[in-house]
């Protein structure tokens, strides 16, 4: 083989190996696992975890609600108020302002 050959398939490996390199790269970073996609992902879960947490708070107070109007414990003060909020309720000596 002479020089011109030898360089030729140099160059070719050299090639092959930077086009490959530079697809590896490229999936690092953009890919399905790359590195914007995990930010992405990261983000998403703060915002679910902050969903989750506002959702805990909702739950424990309708769980409160739930064991104020309950046979065990009834809270006439919130019977009341959601009978007046359900019924459209109110006392006669009551004055209604819309």
């Amino acid at each position: 083989m002479t020089a011109s050959r030898r360089s030729i398939g140099a160059v070719f490996f050299f090639g092959v190996a930077g086009v490959l390199a530079m697809y590896f790269t490229f999936a690092a970073v953009q890919g399905a696992f790359g590195l914007f996609n995990r930010i992405q992902i990261e983000a998403e879960i703060l915002d679910l975890r902050d969903q989750r947490d506002a959702l805990k708070i909702e739950l424990a107070d309708l769980e409160n609600r739930t064991r104020r109007l309950s046979d065990a414990y009834l809270d006439l003060d919130l019977l009341d108020e959601r009978a007046r909020a359900v019924l459209g309720l109110a006392r006669p000596d009551e004055i209604i302002i819309r």
